[in-house]
């Protein structure tokens, strides 16, 4: 493949301390050991040696983490929302997710227009689609620009943005579309603006009810997605291999998108 004419954007979130991406007790914790420490650890290995007779005293830099399958930028699998997927079957983890769901055309929604718990429906999905003149096709991957981006970073980000309602993912599912990506901490809207609702209408079945739509189609989600904005609305490749973690609800991944900038005549 020639890349000379291809651009890559950075979809994913770098993992830090310290930021409040997650709510407490989800978030990383990453120990680093710099090359100092690294030398101590390699003269320990070999008798005699002394830290100091290493080039400029130095050793490895390396890193300590303890990560929740769910921080930074990750895939969830379907045995995530439920035991099942399909309509009965046994719902796969993500070291199951097939691999031709990973890289195929992207299409972008923009719904940085609704407010903070919003939760976007069928109709919305089809109005944007009308928007951008896009066709869904199956393996589309499906990525949704939300308010909740500029929120990334502080205490606001788990409460903002719009989420996507059960009819809104199923318009997606029923199209063929097992990938779909949102730049908010959930795909679903933020629990504080659900938990809200909950309190006013006693209806169960709003409780994750985007997530839910995968025990009728599994499918693949990718959240905490950054720089969505930079995206054109479709015309591009994304690529989310997720980490292959055996059994596992989710996997950090790596997302990117691809686009073809090369000239026309």
């Amino acid at each position: 493949m020639k890349t000379e004419h291809l651009r890559f954007i950075d979809l994913s979130v770098a993992l830090e301390n310290d930021v409040p991406a997650d709510p407490p007790g989800l978030r990383p914790t990453i120990t680093y050991t710099d090359h100092r420490k690294g030398a101590q650890q390699i003269a320990s290995m070999f008798p005699g040696l002394s830290p100091e007779q290493l080039p400029d005293g130095e050793g490895w830099a390396v890193e300590d983490i303890k990560l929740h399958t769910h921080a930074g930028t990750h895939m969830d699998a379907p045995v995530h929302y439920a035991s099942t997927m399909n309509g009965g079957e046994r719902a796969i983890g993500i070291d199951e997710i097939p691999l031709d769901w990973c890289m195929a055309p992207g299409v972008k929604l923009d719904f940085r227009r609704f407010p903070d718990g919003y939760v976007a429906t069928a109709d919305d999905v089809a109005q944007e689609l009308a928007r951008i003149e896009h066709t869904l096709k199956p393996r589309d991957i499906v990525l949704v620009n939300t308010a909740a981006a500029v929120a990334y970073g502080t205490p606001a980000y788990i409460d903002s943005g719009c989420g996507m309602g059960r009819e809104a993912t199923l318009y997606l599912l029923s199209r063929g579309v097992r990938v779909v990506g949102t730049d908010g901490w959930s795909w679903d809207a933020p629990f504080s603006h659900t938990r809200a609702r909950f309190l006013r209408e006693g209806d169960p079945s709003i409780i994750w009810e985007g997530h839910k739509a995968g025990r009728d189609i599994g499918y693949g989600q990718l959240e905490k997605l950054t720089n969505l904005h930079l995206l054109p609305a479709h015309g591009f490749t994304v690529c989310c291999f997720p980490y292959k973690i055996k059994g596992a609800s989710a996997g950090f991944t790596r997302a990117v998108a691809i686009l073809d900038e090369a000239p026309t005549a």
